[in-house]
């Protein structure tokens, strides 16, 4: 692996840690070139309770890795997980800077209802 990857692994699993402590449920992001993923898992990581992507048939669009398309996909998760009665969870941003396409992603979930 590249060393600029390695390193968002130690910054992801470092906050991971942390929020296991917490024992909340965490809002994990995943971002790829071309797609956005999100999941609500639990705090030991051992289940995924709710979960949405731009590779989902029903969400997908022309362009799926841009700020709208992430925007989109919070507010998804977050009206999946107010469904389940989750309302509040962690942000795990998986090492990736809070920028762009993250912070649309949380801004969306924020608006629609989830609280972190």
């Amino acid at each position: 692996m590249a060393i600029k990857s390695v390193k968002r692994q130690k910054r992801a699993l470092k906050t991971r840690s942390k929020i296991a402590l917490t024992d909340n449920n965490r809002l994990t992001v995943f971002r790829s070139n071309s797609h956005i993923y999100a999941q609500i898992i639990t705090s030991k990581g051992s289940e995924i309770l709710v979960s949405a992507s731009t590779a989902e048939l029903d969400l997908k669009s022309d362009n799926n890795g841009n700020i709208e398309a992430a925007s989109r996909i919070g507010k998804v998760i977050a009206e999946r997980a107010i469904g389940k009665g989750i309302d509040k969870v962690s942000f795990d941003r998986s090492g990736y800077k809070y920028h762009g396409r993250v912070k649309a992603l949380a801004e969306a979930a924020r608006e629609a209802g989830l609280s972190f």
